[in-house]
């Protein structure tokens, strides 16, 4: 989990942006893209879930290895 230190930016007394630094969202961004990446896994594993299947030997068999 990132720690993040924002600077909160208000307007009209009202907080209206969160600042914090560079190096905090690349480290952000690079959890995100494994969140989705995540996600993306967890969702080709479900549609697959009934998929046929063969052992290793079968297919170093079938390969020929």
């Amino acid at each position: 989990m990132v720690k993040l230190h924002p600077n909160i930016l208000e307007q009209n007394g009202k907080k209206q942006f969160a600042v914090i630094p560079y190096e905090e969202f690349l480290k952000l961004q690079e959890e995100l893209s494994d969140y989705e990446d995540l996600k993306e896994l967890r969702q080709a594993k479900e549609a697959e879930r009934n998929a046929p299947t063969v052992t290793l030997k079968e297919a170093k068999k079938e390969l020929g290895i």
